[in-house]
């Protein structure tokens, strides 16, 4: 490295251009080799900064978000989870649903994908630049309970509920929640209505909800009027997708043939 490129790369570094700094050298001598004139060069190096810090964003975005494990919409298999409308899917990806501050509610059985769609478009949402953040219910009530007991709710209730554009909560109704947890989790909705998009997933109707909720009916309607009042309602039926292997394996009985045989 000469000493100018050696100048360059430290204006680079005083300037925040670490993309620059890096290919400069290379792209330098791809220039001069070529006859580039200077303002394709410059406008090469400051596309290779953008791109950079774009490819950055995503990454730290992704991993902020705290997914289980990264899915995608193009890994979903809509033909065996029944139900779901691709179309209402391919609505979701575009992500207008967020800058609308509306939310989604996928429903159904354990298995059949709600988890992988709810990862699958909040990576999308990521990698669009979208603050998001995935949790499971469970795990949002352990963080919501620790904080309540400790006098920090509202601290962080800012940082782990207002802070984020998408909050994806996975699992609702596979626990019951006790009377102080579903005031929690209302407080959780209340914070984000008509201010952040939501995506929740749950096994249970809404008409089941109440036993999820502490019994308190009164509570759960309130909940859901905020929860669905601007949301997108995907159901899904099915078998578990998980399952699908054992099953053709022989491993599992399919529900039908255990019926016939029960009957």
């Amino acid at each position: 490295m000469n000493l100018q490129h050696e100048r360059i790369r430290t204006l680079c570094e005083t300037l925040n251009l670490p993309f620059i700094a890096q290919s400069y050298p290379a792209a330098a001598q791809n220039a001069a080799r070529d006859q580039s004139a200077y303002s394709d060069f410059l406008e090469s190096l400051l596309q290779t900064e953008a791109v950079g810090r774009q490819v950055r964003k995503q990454s730290m975005l992704t991993r902020l978000a705290g997914f289980p494990a990264i899915k995608t919409l193009e890994e979903f298999d809509f033909g065996f989870a029944t139900g779901v409308k691709k179309a209402q899917i391919d609505e979701l990806a575009g992500l207008g649903f967020i800058e609308r501050h509306e939310n989604a509610v996928l429903i159904g059985p354990s298995g059949v994908g709600k988890s992988h769609l709810a990862v699958a478009v909040g990576y999308r949402a990521a990698q669009a630049g979208i603050k998001t953040r995935f949790t499971t219910a469970a795990d949002l009530l352990m963080t919501l309970s620790l904080a309540h007991a400790q006098n920090q709710l509202k601290a962080v209730m800012h940082r782990a509920i207002s802070a984020y554009r998408l909050l994806i909560v996975d699992e609702i109704g596979y626990l019951p929640m006790s009377r102080e947890q579903a005031n929690l989790f209302f407080q959780v909705i209340a914070a984000r209505y008509e201010k952040g998009s939501l995506i929740v997933t749950s096994n249970l109707p809404f008409g089941q909800w109440d036993a999820t909720f502490a019994q308190d009916s009164t509570l759960t309607a309130a909940l859901l009027d905020r929860l669905l009042h601007h949301a997108h309602i995907v159901p899904i039926a099915g078998e578990s997708y998980r399952l699908k292997h054992q099953r053709q394996a022989g491993m599992v009985v399919a529900k039908k043939a255990a019926v016939t045989t029960a009957a």
